[in-house]
């Protein structure tokens, strides 16, 4: 049997059941690929099942206030896809009346829709022949017919997508992608895969010579940046606290945030202290959370938070209680935080 049927036998027999599989409809299968990008099925999949709800045609996505989507991807991470999201939505319900693009090459046109999501879009809603290549993919193939190219270089792509168009059912591309990609998830998996019940052991490479553990090779390792942020729950006479928008560029783009004092390093708490002060007059008092910091890793950077109550006597300008502060879309480690710390 070939490398593609025994795969889509495999895939058949073993497939996952999710909502974005039992459709064509590209606008579904568009959402699903976009939330998926760096995030596990098991994340994902509350996400997609809540922004079908609230938005079931990609019209409704284009209507929304971005606040109203940032809010629902709350937690997803990767803000920056939920505003492409919606971005490209009103595109296509403004200037194509809706309708996708049929072909590859069109939707590769759409912002926030690179090669990857447009081939698994072409392929599982239109049925054109163009292979998907993602980490699932670039693992099975470097394993099965011992790749030693760095998956991360610059040819890498062109090599893996060359290999897979030449092993892709032409007359099944979305049965086949789904397939590849499937077995990836599921069965050579990146950690100890169980290559006793692997239907494609008796062929494969890295198998026949011991290297497993070896493939995909990836050499290029990403640079860590850490930094330290000191949030401020600023509460005032009317118990009411203010929050900010973030808009510059960078992390969390349009998301709210407590004021933040931001350090190059861990700093004393007096220093943090000493500048709290110079911000807000009359304050009441002053009180340091928790002494250890919550560190939430980005992938590159680790953000090392600690958090603080600020009281002070005066009335803050833009005073929000509780629950309607609440209604902003936050960072989830914001989010968390303000579920545990109501005011």
């Amino acid at each position: 049997m070939s490398f593609s049927k025994t795969l889509i036998t495999w895939y058949l027999a073993n497939k996952r059941d999710l909502p974005w599989r039992k459709t064509n409809n590209p606008y579904q299968i568009w959402l699903s690929e976009i939330m998926l990008q760096q995030t596990r099925v098991a994340q994902g999949l509350p996400y997609f099942l809540a922004f079908t709800e609230v938005f079931p045609t990609v019209f409704d996505l284009a209507k929304a206030d971005e606040e109203k989507v940032l809010k629902l991807w709350q937690g997803l991470g990767y803000y920056s896809r939920a505003r492409n999201l919606h971005g490209t939505a009103k595109y296509i319900s403004e200037e194509l009346n809706g309708e996708f693009p049929n072909n590859y090459k069109d939707l590769l046109k759409l912002k926030g829709i690179g090669e990857y999501t447009a081939a698994a879009i072409a392929s599982f809603s239109f049925n054109e022949c163009v292979p998907v290549v993602d980490g699932n993919v670039y693992r099975v193939l470097s394993r099965y017919f011992d790749i030693e190219t760095d998956i991360a270089s610059s040819g890498a792509k062109k090599e893996f997508t060359q290999l897979a168009s030449e092993l892709i059912d032409s007359k099944n591309p979305a049965l086949f992608n789904q397939a590849i990609m499937e077995f990836g998830a599921l069965q050579c998996v990146p950690k100890s895969p169980n290559c006793d019940s692997c239907p494609l052991n008796n062929s494969c490479l890295a198998l026949a010579k011991n290297k497993i553990n070896q493939l995909p090779v990836k050499i290029k390792k990403l640079k860590i940046k850490n930094r330290f942020f000191n949030y401020l729950l600023v509460l005032d006479s009317s118990n009411k606290g203010i929050i900010n928008k973030r808009t510059q560029k960078g992390i969390w783009h349009n998301l709210y945030e407590l004021p933040l004092i931001e350090t190059e390093e861990k700093e004393k708490e007096e220093i943090i202290e000493y500048k709290i002060k110079s911000l807000y007059e009359d304050i009441n008092s002053i009180t340091l959370l928790e002494s250890e910091s919550v560190i939430h890793k980005l992938s590159h950077q680790h953000l090392h938070i600690t958090f603080w109550k600020v009281r002070t006597n005066t009335t803050l300008e833009n005073g929000l209680d509780y629950e309607s502060l609440k209604k902003h879309p936050f960072p989830i480690v914001l989010h968390n935080f303000l579920d545990n710390n109501k005011y």
